[in-house]
């Protein structure tokens, strides 16, 4: 406001002096007093004076401005008219150095921008302001400064530099490995099936969190940040878990005798693998030999796949149908025969070792008084001389080899991996291992691994059982399977031995409680 007086009053003058300089000259002719003449003489000089006297005045507060920033200059979005460069400097240091906040699940962090390798080039936007501020005509700027009019807003971009690198390192180290919440697995419950529910939990957003920080370091009022993160479901309970939860189970069972455990997720490949005998646990080097029974009938069918192909009439598919749905044996031996009439089991155990399964063979047909064709056979699983299953001298395998041999039928249904396509690249494809998992289907038993699942639930699987010649009793219960489950596929092979009587009422619900809380595992619900 006192500029706008002074300009006022010395364009006053600047008129005042024309006019009157205008009007001296016009009448100065007419005018012959001499003391008029003095006296017009004498304002004429007045007016001059007073015009330069303001004009050097005017003159001198345009400089002292012009080395200060206009009034309507900003530099990275910080008001710094009627600032000096060295003022200016520092108000930009105390903006773009100050912390900003941030807000992440309930807890509050101040960064330093520093720290997260963000600093802004004072250097370069003073440059580039004091350009601007000097860049015009020094006398038209002096015009509108003696008009009072304005110079155009001013406004000179951040200049500066951000690791973004070094940001998330420090998001990384310093907030979420602090502040996530990892999710909670779901827990089993102690003497049961069933597990607890897990709760999900909280991820820093990462890469949205080094957007919003570098926005905020940019900026010279928005300086507070609420960063997001992305809920993850609650994860599964831990195998090892699971594996002891197991073991739980057939340590309260009723069943006292020796039980061989093999389960592999077919998603991950992890795997469960133990044997208990009187409900203590023993090792699995080497794996132990069972009576394998009828279970021995996959590897049969798996050969005959092998070598005679899928493609097959009414009748051969009707045979198969009864050897795994039916678990019929004069079907099983014509399956044998198919493969070769003498040496069919011989070719059968040759083709499961070619697959790496040295401890499952079949040594005969099924029918009374067939002869053993591999009598004396050695394998690494019967060998064991501190533990004892009494296994048919015709038909062996051990829990981890079928369990092994129905991972590779999966593997193989499904993208044409596995064992059994490396061994047989021009025998076997996806569409044989399917038809073959189709065959186990028609098992429809309805107890042991079935009995474990909810109605409905997909499981090709081939059960056995082998009567004691003496009296009739069970000493051997046996059954193999695949499991589709909506949390997960799974294979579950489980093999039992009882010196006295594998007595149906204790062994059956074993199986399906095992079966059920490998089922509940996959499929633990989340709260």
């Amino acid at each position: 406001m006192h500029r706008l007086y002074e300009h006022i009053l010395a364009q006053a003058l600047y008129f005042g002096m024309l006019y009157f300089l205008c009007n001296f000259y016009r009448f100065g002719g007419y005018l012959r007093n001499r003391n008029t003449n003095t006296i017009l003489r004498g304002v004429s000089i007045l007016f001059l004076t007073g015009a330069l006297v303001l004009s050097i005045v005017s003159l001198i507060g345009y400089s002292r401005q012009r080395n200060d920033y206009p009034s309507s200059m900003t530099i990275a979005g910080v008001e710094v008219g009627g600032l000096t460069p060295a003022e200016a400097s520092q108000r930009l240091l105390e903006v773009y150095t100050s912390p900003i906040e941030v807000q992440y699940n309930e807890a509050i962090i101040h960064i330093d921008p520093g720290v997260v390798g963000f600093q802004a080039d004072i250097e370069t936007m003073l440059a580039a302001a004091d350009l601007s501020r000097t860049g015009e005509s020094f006398w038209g700027g002096f015009w509108e400064y003696l008009w009072n009019r304005n110079p155009a807003e001013t406004e000179i971009p951040l200049s500066a530099i951000i690791s973004e690198d070094r940001l998330r390192e420090y998001l990384q180290n310093e907030i979420a490995t602090r502040y996530d919440l990892p999710p909670t697995p779901a827990q089993p419950i102690p003497g049961g099936t069933d597990f607890l529910p897990g709760e999900p939990g909280q991820t820093l957003d990462l890469e949205r969190a080094v957007r919003l920080i570098s926005d905020a370091l940019r900026s010279p009022s928005s300086r507070s940040v609420a960063l997001t993160f992305t809920r993850s479901t609650a994860a599964r309970p831990t195998i090892d878990n699971l594996e002891i939860l197991l073991k739980q189970i057939v340590a309260v069972s009723n069943f006292d005798g020796l039980i061989g455990f093999y389960m592999v997720d077919l998603q991950t490949g992890d795997e469960i693998h133990f044997a208990m005998d009187n409900k203590q646990e023993i090792s699995t080097e080497p794996d132990i030999a069972f009576t394998a029974s009828s279970t021995i009938k996959v590897p049969i069918v798996t050969s005959f796949l092998i070598n005679r192909g899928s493609n097959m009439g009414a009748e051969t598919t009707d045979i198969i149908s009864r050897v795994l749905g039916k678990s019929d044996n004069s079907a099983t031996d014509l399956v044998l025969q198919g493969i070769d009439n003498t040496n069919g089991p011989i070719i059968v155990t040759e083709n499961m070792k070619s697959i790496g399964l040295d401890s499952t063979f079949i040594g005969g047909f099924f029918y009374v008084g067939a002869p053993n064709l591999l009598p004396g056979q050695i394998t690494p699983g019967n060998q064991r001389t501190d533990v004892f299953t009494d296994p048919d001298a015709y038909s062996q395998t051990t829990p981890s080899e079928m369990g092994t041999l129905l991972a590779d039928i999966y593997q193989c249904a499904q993208n044409g991996g596995g064992a059994l396509v490396a061994a047989f690249p021009d025998k076997v494809n996806p569409a044989t291992c399917q038809l073959l998992i189709d065959f186990m289907a028609q098992d429809k038993l309805g107890s042991l691994i079935q009995g474990g699942v909810p109605d409905g639930t997909l499981v090709p699987h081939k059960h056995g059982y082998v009567p004691d010649s003496s009296d009739g009793t069970v000493r051997d219960t046996s059954d193999v399977g695949i499991v589709y489950t909506p949390g997960g596929n799974f294979v579950l092979s489980i093999y039992s031995y009882h010196p006295v009587n594998n007595i149906w009422d204790n062994i059956n619900p074993l199986f399906g409680d095992l079966t059920k809380a490998v089922y509940n595992y996959f499929n633990a619900t989340i709260e």
